[in-house]
C-alpha cells in the first residue's frame, strides 16, 4: 500500500541533483539510489505501509551525517532515518521525495564501563549484544523488546521501546543516560549526562520516543544493572480471560511488582506451543507469567506471594519454573508470539495500547466483540503489568476488503484503550499507523503546542514528516469522516 502519493510542493524533487550532492559526500559503497536497491527499505515492520524513497544513505562516520543532513537542509529534502527495520508503526517508512539515512553501520559498542554501570553505544547496535558484551561484567541492558536478537539502540530510543521486563526496570528512557544528536541543520550536541539530575528543561526525555522527528541518533550511553542471582517464573492458567485480567489488578494491588507480568490467551498459545514447545498449557483460556527476581530469598518470599494472589483470584493450575532452561522457554513462547502468530496467517496486525490494569477483562471482551464485527480473528498478547496490549488481528491481504477491516479493527481498539483512560501507544510509537488515533487522544491545542515543538527543532519540517503528530487539517478531516459510538463501519459484517 503506498502511502504518499501527492508531491509535497515545500519539498524537492530533483533526485538528479539530489543524487549528485549525496555522491559528493559518500562513497558509492554507502549510496543507493537504483530502484532494486532502494525496494528493501520501502517499509519497516509494518509491511501495510510501503514507499520508495529517492536515495538511501549508509553513512560510516558522523562526519558523513552531518554533511548528509546540511545537504537535505539545503535542498529541502525529507529525511527518515533508519535502524534495522523492526518497527511496527511504519515510524520507518520512507517520504517519497526523500532520503532513507541508514544508521546500520554505526553498529560498535565503544566502552562498557563496569564501575558506572554503563556502556556507550552507537545506534546501530543490536538491543541484546548490548548484554552480551556486558555478561563478563554481571550486568545487563534490561529493556528486552520482542525483537532484541534484530533491533538496535537508534530504533529503541526513537520509539522508547519496552519489553517484558519493563515493569520493574522501566522503558528505554528510564535507561538511558546520554544520547549524541545531529540536528536537521548538521549541528552535533549532546543531551543528558551520568549525573542523576540537571538543570534546564528534560530534552532527554523529549528526544527519546520523538521518532526520529527533531534529531539523528549517532551515540547512546545506557544504564546497566547487575544480573539477578536468581530469576523464576509463575505460569497461571485461568478458564476465563477476564479472571486473568482482573489477576493482574491484584498482584499490583497487593504492592508485587514483578520483573514481569504477561499474559497471552488461547489463540496466542494455541499458535505459540507447537512454534516453541514452551509448556503452556493449551487448554487455558488465558495464561499468566509472572517473574520474580532477586536474591533466592526474595524469590521466594515474593513467589509465596505472588501464588497465594493468583489462586484467589481463580488460577486453575500453578507452575514455577524449576530450572534456568525452563524459565527461558516459557519466555521464550512470549517472545515468539509474533513470528508463531505469522504461522498460521497469511498477514496479520499488531496492535499497541494501553489502558489502566483494572480495565483488562473489559478490553478483552470488546476485542472479542469486535472479532465478530470485522470477522477476523485475533490472538491477544499483553505486557499485562503495564497495560500494554498487543492484540494480533489476523487477516489475508490478497483477499479484498480484508486489509480495511483489520485496519478499522485495529482503530477501534487504539480509541477505546483512550477511552478506558489509556493510549494510543505504549511502546510502538505512532508512525503512520496511528496518526489518525493521535487526533482522539489530544486535543486541538495540545497538537499545537506539538508541533511548536517541532519547529524548535526543525523549522522546515524536514526530519521524518508526516508522522507521529497529525496536522490540525488531518484531524479535522478524520473527525468529519470517522464513524463515532461504535456504529458499524461495515455494515455488511451484521452476521458475524
Amino acid at each position: 500500500m503506498n502511502a504518499m502519493t501527492t508531491p509535497d510542493p515545500g519539498f524537492a524533487t530533483d533526485r538528479a541533483a539530489l543524487a549528485a550532492a549525496l555522491a559528493a559526500i559518500l562513497p558509492a559503497r554507502c549510496l543507493l539510489v537504483d530502484e532494486e536497491d532502494l525496494r528493501p527499505y520501502e517499509c519497516d515492520g509494518l509491511t501495510a505501509y510501503r514507499e520508495l524513497p529517492m536515495a538511501v544513505c549508509l553513512p560510516e562516520s558522523e562526519g558523513q551525517v552531518v554533511d548528509i543532513l546540511r545537504t537535505c537542509h539545503r535542498l529541502r529534502v525529507p529525511v527518515v532515518a533508519r535502524g534495522a527495520g523492526t518497527g511496527l508503526s511504519g515510524g520507518a517508512m520512507p517520504h517519497a521525495q526523500g532520503v532513507v539515512l541508514s544508521l546500520a553501520r554505526f553498529n560498535r559498542i565503544l566502552h562498557v564501563d563496569r564501575a558506572s554501570r554503563t556502556a556507550v553505544v552507537q545506534p546501530g547496535v543490536r538491543n541484546l549484544a548490548v548484554s552480551e558484551a556486558a555478561a563478563p561484567f554481571g550486568l545487563y541492558y534490561a529493556p528486552d523488546p520482542s525483537s532484541q536478537i534484530a533491533c538496535t539502540l537508534g530504533g529503541n530510543v526513537a520509539e522508547n521501546s519496552g519489553g517484558v521486563h519493563c515493569l520493574k526496570y522501566g522503558l528505554t528512557v528510564h535507561n538511558v543516560l546520554r544520547i549524541r544528536v545531529v540536528s536537521i541543520e548538521g549541528e552535533v550536541f549532546e543531551i543528558g549526562s551520568g549525573a542523576p539530575d540537571a538543570p534546564g528543561y528534560d530534552l532527554l526525555a523529549l528526544l527519546i520516543g520523538s521518532e526520529g522527528m527533531l534529531g539523528v541518533v549517532t551515540e547512546v550511553t545506557v544504564k546497566l544493572v547487575p544480573k539477578p542471582e536468581l530469576a523464576q517464573v509463575v505460569m497461571a492458567s485461568f478458564d476465563d480471560v477476564a479472571r486473568a485480567g482482573d489477576a493482574v489488578a491484584a498482584i499490583i494491588a497487593a504492592g508485587i511488582i514483578p520483573a514481569g507480568l504477561e499474559m497471552m490467551d488461547k489463540p496466542a498459545t494455541a499458535a505459540v506451543e507447537p512454534f516453541v514447545k514452551a509448556g503452556y498449557d493449551l487448554e487455558a483460556e488465558a495464561i499468566l507469567l509472572c517473574e520474580s527476581d532477586g536474591t533466592p530469598e526474595e524469590v521466594a518470599e515474593e513467589i509465596v506471594r505472588v501464588t497465594e494472589v493468583l489462586t484467589a483470584s481463580g488460577a486453575r493450575d500453578i507452575r514455577v519454573s524449576q530450572s534456568e532452561a525452563e524459565r527461558l522457554r516459557f519466555w521464550a513462547g512470549r517472545k515468539a508470539a509474533f513470528p508463531a502468530v505469522g504461522r498460521i496467517t497469511p498477514d496479520y496486525y499488531c496492535m499497541d495500547g494501553t489502558i489502566p490494569r483494572r480495565r483488562l477483562a473489559e478490553m478483552l471482551s470488546a476485542i472479542a466483540a469486535m472479532e465478530r464485527k470485522y470477522g477476523l480473528r485475533c490472538a491477544n498478547v499483553f505486557h499485562a503489568g503495564d497495560g500494554n496490549l498487543h492484540p494480533l488481528i489476523m487477516y489475508d491481504m490478497a483477499k479484498p476488503g480484508e486489509w480495511e477491516r483489520a485496519e478499522a479493527f485495529g482503530a477501534g481498539i487504539l480509541e477505546l484503550s483512550v477511552a478506558l483512560g489509556g493510549s494510543i501507544t505504549g511502546e510502538h510509537g505512532v508512525g503512520v499507523e496511528k496518526i489518525n488515533q493521535m487526533c482522539v487522544q489530544y486535543t486541538t491545542s495540545e497538537l499545537e503546542a506539538f508541533h511548536r515543538v517541532k519547529a524548535a527543532f526543525d523549522e522546515r519540517g524536514l526530519l521524518n514528516p508526516g508522522k507521529a503528530v497529525p496536522s490540525l487539517h488531518r484531524c479535522a478531516e478524520y473527525g468529519r469522516m470517522h464513524v463515532h459510538r461504535g456504529d458499524l463501519k461495515f455494515p455488511e459484517l451484521e452476521r458475524f
